[in-house]
């Protein structure tokens, strides 16, 4: 396990994807600000899901996000588009809606930077994320990304088609930051 001051990074367990399926997927409204592909249903079981148990993929680190003390399921993380020749990758999240907005966030996000750089051994990790997701934006920021440009109605929620921005966060610049 991966671990922060609160929160630890761990593999997926079987009881993990029900919840995960149930409150971070099945909520329609926030998968699909969340995906880049359109929303639909996927059954219990299936091997489809983006929580599955079974991803052999090698682009793919998928984290279950747990407290520390008590092991509370708080949501799933990743590392997705590794790229192993140009060593990078792209940071994702999503936590349950009862640990929104108590700082999870940018612990996730500084421990998942430790893994890429640290574990991986990547030079760049990126993040693209709904101009209106002030928690990411934070969250990123906080651990040192800068915004890299915005791309303009490139993502299609709900019936509108909303800007996305993308962050960009390089080893060196990690490992200059106050603390490491």
């Amino acid at each position: 396990m991966l671990r922060g001051e609160k929160i630890g990074l761990r593999a997926r367990h079987e009881d993990d994807i029900p919840v995960l399926l149930a409150e971070l997927h099945d909520d329609v409204a926030t998968s699909s600000r969340a995906e880049s592909a359109p929303w639909r249903p996927i059954p219990p079981g299936s091997k489809e899901s983006r929580v599955s148990l079974d991803r052999t993929d090698d682009t793919v680190a998928s984290f279950s996000v747990v407290d520390l003390d008590g092991g509370a399921l708080l949501g799933s993380a990743s590392l997705w588009g590794i790229d192993s020749h140009n060593r990078l990758a792209h940071l994702g999240l999503g936590l349950r809606p009862s640990a929104r907005g108590r700082g999870y966030g940018s612990e996730v996000v500084a421990v998942l930077c430790h893994y890429g750089f640290v574990v991986r051994g990547l030079r760049r990790l990126q993040i693209e994320t709904l101009e209106d997701n002030a928690a990411m934006l934070r969250a990123a920021e906080g651990n040192g990304f800068v915004r890299e440009g915005v791309l303009r109605s490139s993502a299609w929620v709900m019936g509108d088609f909303l800007d996305e921005v993308l962050l960009g966060l390089l080893v060196e610049e990690w490992k200059a930051a106050p603390g490491r």
